[in-house]
């Protein structure tokens, strides 16, 4: 999904001078289709989710976004002093931890009213609230020490705790990217095989989203676009994009046939489930494969690449720039969404409705961000140079068969 992974940033550089780099919206459009894939499939029971890419291949907006938030982060945090880098990645972090209370709060505010006023007492045993509700004592703890996480409220505590990451990842990258990809593999590797993980404090389990697993695509993220912005090149062959459609298509195939059942041949290998299964919590082998195919895809096929090559005032760019504000608004209108299902009993004309109005209502929001940050620009809009990436003028001829 990472176009700006090999994609010129708008900027061309020479041993005399640089230009002004201008931001690659590419990015931004993919964030932007992620965060609405996530809002749809976050109001289940209702026919967009049919639609969403979760049901045409083993990984779903969720891995995209990752991959995405790593890519940002690379851009974002990939040069600079170490130290400096390692307390803007942790006050990221904080922020990421104030925006999942709003959201836990809220959704437990308006399950609670949505069942008071429509006298509706089963939502309260709905995306594991009830086990808050029944011991306040250690459940209000628990939320806040992210040892409970309210269904649907899961990716800002693993995203979060990335950034935390981020530093250590850095440090390797910049010893060498191989290291690093090593590093974060092997790590991947273990807590899948021995499935470890943060745990839960009032239910069994694990946290939905394994950090020490899905930081492997994060890394992934941040040391490919590092490669590119030292003047390094993806590998492109024929046969890599070969094996990557292939496995697309096995993926469809696999997905859209119900085929199943070959799951549990691959499981009687006797290999553990991280590499044979479709795990979510732990990213099992196939979802990851499934998501770098993709990347790999859009990465090389030019059409893709000026398809979402859109204009700064674009509306899926605006929406993927303000992509953490657009993501509570997002998460606090899918709880609403669940509520108002939930009281129709899933009304097929109400959810479909609801979910079209939620995304008008984000795409207002995001304009209304949009202003105000040219408001507090003077009116110039110009967007941070964290954000940009110099490419050397030799790559800048062939931007679009990334």
């Amino acid at each position: 999904m990472a176009i700006a992974l090999e994609g010129t940033i708008g900027a061309t550089q020479s041993s005399v001078t640089v230009a002004a780099p201008t931001r690659d919206t590419r990015l931004d459009v993919l964030r932007g289709l992620a965060l609405i894939t996530i809002f749809i499939n976050h109001v289940p029971g209702q026919i967009f989710e049919n639609l969403t890419t979760k049901n045409f291949g083993f990984s779903d907006a969720a891995e995209a976004f990752v991959l995405i938030s790593g890519i940002a982060v690379g851009l974002a945090y990939g040069t600079g002093a170490w130290l400096q880098t390692a307390v803007k990645a942790v006050k990221r972090a904080f922020t990421l931890y104030l925006a999942h209370m709003i959201t836990t709060f809220m959704t437990l505010a308006l399950f609670l009213t949505g069942a008071w006023i429509f006298h509706r007492p089963g939502l309260l045993c709905e995306i594991n609230i009830l086990a808050v509700l029944t011991n306040l004592k250690a459940g209000i703890p628990s939320l806040v020490l992210l040892g409970h996480q309210i269904g649907y409220n899961n990716i800002l505590p693993m995203y979060g705790a990335l950034m935390l990451m981020v530093p250590i990842i850095l440090l390797l990258n910049a010893a060498s990217p191989l290291l690093a990809l090593a590093v974060s593999g092997t790590v991947w590797l273990f807590a899948g095989v021995y499935e470890i993980a943060p745990h839960n404090m009032l239910i069994e389990g694990y946290w939905f989203l394994n950090p020490l697993s899905w930081q492997f695509l994060f890394t992934i993220g941040i040391v490919g676009v590092t490669h590119v912005r030292r003047g390094g090149r993806l590998p492109q062959h024929p046969i890599l994009f070969a094996f990557a459609a292939a496995y697309v298509a096995l993926s469809f195939a696999w997905v859209v046939g119900q085929l199943w059942s070959f799951g549990i041949a691959l499981a009687s290998l006797g290999l553990p489930p991280v590499l044979t299964g479709f795990d979510k919590t732990f990213l099992s082998l196939p979802r990851l494969l499934h998501v770098l195919a993709l990347t790999y895809l859009v990465i090389n096929i030019p059409a893709i690449s000026r398809l979402l090559r859109r204009s700064t005032n674009n509306p899926l760019t605006i929406l993927g720039r303000h992509s953490l504000n657009i993501f509570v608004a997002g998460t606090i209108l899918a709880m609403v969404g669940q509520v108002v299902l939930y009281i129709n009993n899933h009304d097929r004309i109400a959810g479909p409705v609801f979910v079209v109005i939620g995304i008008a209502i984000q795409f207002a929001y995001a304009y209304h961000l949009e202003r105000k940050r040219k408001l507090e620009t003077g009116g110039h809009g110009r967007l941070p140079s964290r954000t940009m990436v110099p490419v050397p003028a030799r790559v800048d001829r062939s931007q679009d068969r990334r």
